[in-house]
């Protein structure tokens, strides 16, 4: 028979990784089965090359449907990473043993099938199994879901992480771990199996264990290795009385559908291995765990003193004092902060409230950067060229690697010139990227005059690259792919809206072919459309289009065509605004406001007279309509004003007229419509700042109050200096100016009284 040892470990510490490793070396095993994706065994021997620097992961995605994918994440402290590691050095046969993918991914993919639906993009976070070592109990919960939560509150402590932590990672011991594990899991499981049966999955996970184990028996093998998740240790133990027999396996996993799985190793990031990324078998302190890891051997003095270095290195570097006698304080406040606790081994709970009192004399924001850059960390693993990739994914590394703009886990701005080369193609690179759902940039504005300057804020978050590899269905280069992909958008869109937004975005990313095939269906769009609104959307980014298409791009992409659209469009906006503006609840009164000032200022960009005036009269004639909502009429009013179509004693009536309805929702309408970003008009021009100032005099406390969130949205537009020169004058004692007395119609007037002394009966009115 065959001697079986089974390693129960965390999926993520450095004392089972340690302890671990020192097993190996003692046991001299012929055959190591490790928990994991037996896809993937066919990539293991990269591991070995110098260019993998964890945290890496395993990245297993349907081959029809890339998007549906598993991550499996490895840090240099992960057992399973530390036995892989041994078993290729050492020349064993070394594999994983975890239910394939495949299984997994056909039945998602079925149930997706049956639901109608393709499954949703990949959650941002692994979706590794949780390992019960790695939860919280932050309730009550049940031995099956919090195993080790029991055995901490029995043992005084808070919950299982530290009581796993104290007694496993940070011990240095090793002999005799692994036995207690399994006696522990073994009774943990006998109560848990009287509370409830495990779900289907995991049964079906720990039978393809079994088998794996057997499989490796019946090739011969004499001396195996098994490293599992604390958890299913006990259920592994083959040939005993109380697990599963191979006739209970085989039927339960027998005619289960499988998918076609792809697998490759991707870059991971530290903080992607922390639990509040969500990850379920993630760990508190993943930085930190790789300082144990490195340091933890010699002796907790240096593991100690390297951290408080390291704290006080990066403090430095953002600003803040921290000298080395203070590292030194904080070494012995630690040390006698472990001795009152009865520990033989300073933790991170000690190193962090000595931190917290020698350098950041009580700051809690010192504390979270600590825990952010050093506990948490920032760090951006490495993968081999040699590691399988898909054309798509070579195609973007070499690019990465020729416009040196390498992928980073740490946040960084850059400001490109776009009349530089080089910075011109990393702009088209990140475009491209974005286009493909792939926004490793964010834009951001830019201060400064011209067009060549570009901001970006960078950050390479792992599940970009099942992004990328979704994405070669499209083609084999970025600039193949992402033009297929605007080819095949332009025909899906559903409004003319959507053509012109994804038109700005093709020139930024220079795609001439797609641009000239997207400027077609335009004006094909053009000529259809009938809805104001997506006419209104549409114009601005077709005039920003017309002014700035061909200043980013290396190619000269021919949109001249787009004026006779542009124009069309903006005929079709003026004759048929002003019906459009009638009648709009408050809601859509809003909407509509927003749209208006886009236009203004797309008719202002194009700089053509004509248009403006054309423009101008379309304004002037939906301000002396009725039923045009108060506040577009407010902003109208101030365009004209500030055009010159109106003068200062015009607009003053019209707000003097509008501030008179008794609906004080449309009187503050109006007022915010005409003011909002106004603060400057309302300090300089004292005929506005009269009206107003009257009209709040008029009011009574309630009504005040009902009017008084819009008035403070409106003023709440201005900047402070704006808002503090308006109270001033306010306050300030001054001459009202006189308004222009106003010419009564007799007729018109004569026409009204003939009406009321019809409604009221009497003789004569004058």
């Amino acid at each position: 028979m065959s001697t079986l040892s089974i390693f129960g470990i965390r999926h993520h510490g450095p004392g089972s990784a340690r302890s671990l490793r020192q097993a190996l070396i003692d046991l001299a095993p012929d055959c190591i089965l490790v928990e994991g994706p037996p896809e993937a065994d066919a990539i293991l021997h990269h591991i070995q090359s110098t260019e993998m620097q964890p945290p890496l992961a395993l990245l297993l995605y349907a081959k029809d449907m890339p998007k549906h994918a598993a991550f499996y994440p490895f840090a240099a402290y992960s057992p399973e990473w530390q036995a892989l590691q041994y078993g290729l050095r050492e020349q064993i046969p070394t594999r994983f043993m975890d239910l394939p993918s495949a299984f997994r991914f056909a039945h998602d993919l079925a149930q997706a099938a049956d639901a109608d639906q393709l499954p949703s993009a990949p959650d941002p976070q692994p979706t590794q199994p949780q390992d019960p070592l790695a939860q919280v109990a932050n309730k009550r919960p049940s031995v099956r879901q919090d195993p080790l939560g029991w055995v901490a509150e029995a043992a005084g402590y808070s919950d299982g992480e530290r009581w796993w932590e104290q007694l496993v990672e940070e011990r240095t011991a090793s002999e005799g771990v692994f036995a207690a594990i399994l006696d522990l899991m073994t009774a943990l499981r006998e109560e848990a199996d009287k509370e409830d049966a495990p779900d289907i999955w995991e049964q079906r996970r720990e039978a393809y264990m079994r088998k794996c184990i057997r499989d490796a028996q019946k090739a011969g093998h004499q001396n195996i290795a098994v490293v599992c998740g604390a958890w299913h240790a006990p259920v592994l133990q083959v040939n005993q009385r109380h697990t599963p027999t191979r006739k209970h396996d085989t039927a339960l996993l027998k005619g289960l559908p499988k998918a076609k799985v792809a697998a490759t190793w991707i870059p991971w990031t530290s903080a992607r291995l922390a639990r509040n990324s969500g990850y379920g078998a993630g760990v508190d302190a993943p930085g930190w765990y790789a300082h144990m890891w490195r340091y933890s051997a010699a002796g907790t003095r240096e593991l100690s003193t390297q951290w408080l270095t390291r704290t006080a290195r990066l403090l430095r570097t953002e600003g803040i004092a921290a000298s080395s006698a203070q590292v030194i304080d904080g070494v012995r406040l630690a040390e006698t902060l472990a001795a009152m606790r009865g520990r033989t081994a300073i933790g991170l709970a000690e190193l962090s409230e000595a931190s917290y009192a020698v350098f950041a004399n009580g700051n809690a924001a010192v504390l979270d950067l600590i825990k952010q850059k050093l506990i948490v960390g920032d760090v951006l693993g490495a993968v081999s060229a040699a590691v399988p990739t898909t054309p798509l994914q070579l195609d973007l590394h070499k690019s990465q690697k020729r416009l040196r703009l390498a992928a980073n886990a740490v946040e960084k701005q850059l400001v490109l010139d776009l009349r530089k080369p080089n910075d011109l193609a990393r702009s088209q690179l990140l475009h491209r990227l974005r286009l493909l759902g792939v926004p490793w940039g964010v834009p951001l504005r830019t201060s400064g005059k011209g067009t060549f300057k570009e901001g970006w804020q960078l950050q390479w978050q792992p599940e970009f690259e099942v992004r990328v590899i979704e994405a070669g269905r499209y083609g084999q280069s970025l600039a193949q792919a992402s033009s297929h992909y605007v080819t095949e958008m332009s025909a899906t869109a559903q409004n003319l809206a959507e053509l012109t937004a994804l038109l700005d975005d093709t020139l930024l990313a220079d795609l001439p072919d797609a641009t000239t095939q997207l400027v077609q269906r335009i004006h094909i769009s053009a000529a259809e459309a009938n809805d104001m609104q997506h006419l209104m959307q549409a114009l601005p980014q077709l005039t920003h289009v017309l002014r700035y298409g061909n200043v980013r791009t290396q190619h000269q992409q021919d949109v001249t065509g787009l004026e006779s659209v542009v124009q069309g469009i903006f005929t079709r906006i003026c004759v048929g605004l002003p019906m459009a503006c009638r009648s709009l609840a408050a809601e859509a009164a809003e909407t509509m406001f927003t749209h208006l000032l886009q236009v203004h200022a797309a008719v202002k960009l194009l700089q053509n007279q004509a248009q403006i005036s054309q423009w101008l009269d379309t304004l002037a004639q939906m301000r002396t309509l009725e039923s045009v909502h108060a506040l577009i009429k407010g902003r109208v009013n101030k365009i004209l004003f500030e055009e010159e179509r109106l003068d200062s004693y015009a607009v003053a009536q019209a707000l003097g007229l509008a501030l008179s309805d008794p609906d004080l929702e449309q009187a503050g309408a109006w007022l915010e419509g005409l003011l909002q970003d106004g603060g400057l008009l309302l300090m300089h021009d004292d005929a506005l700042f009269d009206v107003i100032d009257s009209w709040f005099e008029t009011l009574s406390s309630d009504s005040f109050r009902q009017v008084l969130p819009l008035v403070r949205r409106t003023f709440a537009s201005f900047e402070v200096g704006e808002r503090h020169n308006i109270g001033r004058k306010a306050k300030g004692d001054r001459q009202r100016q006189v308004m222009p007395t106003f010419t009564l119609n007799p007729q018109r007037g004569q026409g009204v009284l003939e009406h009321i002394q019809a409604l009221i009966g009497t003789a004569q009115l004058s």
